[in-house]
């Protein structure tokens, strides 16, 4: 039977140090604060809103809404976006996306600076992760999988780590974030030739293929720490992950479960990040 790594040790761990950072900042006279913007009611939206709000109460981040309507215009929303740059008591800034479809969403990505992009959405906050170095911050679901295995005691070095899935907001991220932590990276996708036995070779095998229950007995072996980050409401209203965990979990030495693995650690990281770019501010 493999070990459950449940995010909610993680999570822990990492508020543990964030609320340390907080609480020397506000002995300088400074309240963390976090901009979230969100275009319309999307259930998921509104779902993740609640929980980050929830996560910043609780250590004590202060919170401003931009809430605009679905139908809002381009106009109006770079305006938004203008004067959360230009608020310096705002260190980071949460931007809901997908957006309408009539929004220009590469407009509204360049248009927020990189030092309060604490989901790592634009092109600077990307440049600082495939450059390791300290400008914008890596997407939360990215840095997560890092926080798990951090946690769990398990350290990339000099291991064979496997990504499946190549997209801006978790693969190639992860990608990047294991290669600076010194393990030899692999890239799987849709043109991968023997996916299976690329997966199998891997010591850390993080999933972000976006499709439910796609990594199966074939792609996992004995030994292996398996990160899942996908997230999909069955047929039976259950959620369930891009790895089929019960045809994974008796073979793999370490898996994620879905729900409570990844997901369960993506506020702690929103939070951590803006306490960050909080401190950075201070810094500069």
């Amino acid at each position: 039977m493999a070990t459950l790594l449940k995010g909610a040790a993680a999570a822990a761990a990492l508020n543990e140090r964030t609320a340390a950072v907080i609480e020397g900042l506000k002995a300088k006279g400074i309240t963390p604060a976090l901009g979230i913007l969100r275009v319309g009611e999307r259930p998921d939206d509104l779902s993740y809103e609640r929980g980050a709000v929830k996560r910043c109460d609780a250590l004590g981040i202060a919170v401003k809404k931009y809430l605009l309507p679905e139908d809002v215009s381009q106009e109006k929303l770079m305006e938004t976006i203008k004067g959360i740059n230009e608020d310096a008591a705002i260190h980071g800034a949460l931007i809901f996306r997908p957006l309408p479809k009539h929004l220009d969403d590469e407009a509204v990505r360049q248009a927020l600076l990189p030092e309060k992009d604490v989901d790592g959405i634009t092109d600077g906050s990307l440049l600082g992760v495939f450059a390791g170095v300290p400008k914008g911050f890596p997407p939360c679901t990215a840095q997560a999988c890092m926080e798990i295995l951090e946690q769990a005691g398990i350290d990339p070095k000099g291991k064979e780590a496997v990504v499946v899935g190549r997209s801006l907001v978790v693969g190639r991220p992860a990608a990047m974030l294991l290669l600076q932590r010194n393990a030899t990276v692999t890239i799987c996708h849709t043109r991968t030739q023997d996916m299976e036995g690329v997966c199998r070779r891997a010591q850390i095998l993080i999933v972000a293929a976006g499709r439910a229950g796609v990594i199966g007995a074939d792609h996992v072996s004995a030994g292996q720490t398996v990160i899942d980050v996908g997230i999909h409401v069955g047929e039976d209203g259950k959620l369930r992950g891009d790895v089929d965990f019960q045809a994974a979990e008796p073979i793999v030495e370490a898996i994620t479960p879905v729900p409570g693995g990844v997901g369960a650690v993506t506020t702690a990281v929103l939070a951590s990040h803006v306490v960050e770019a909080a401190s950075r501010s201070v810094r500069s």
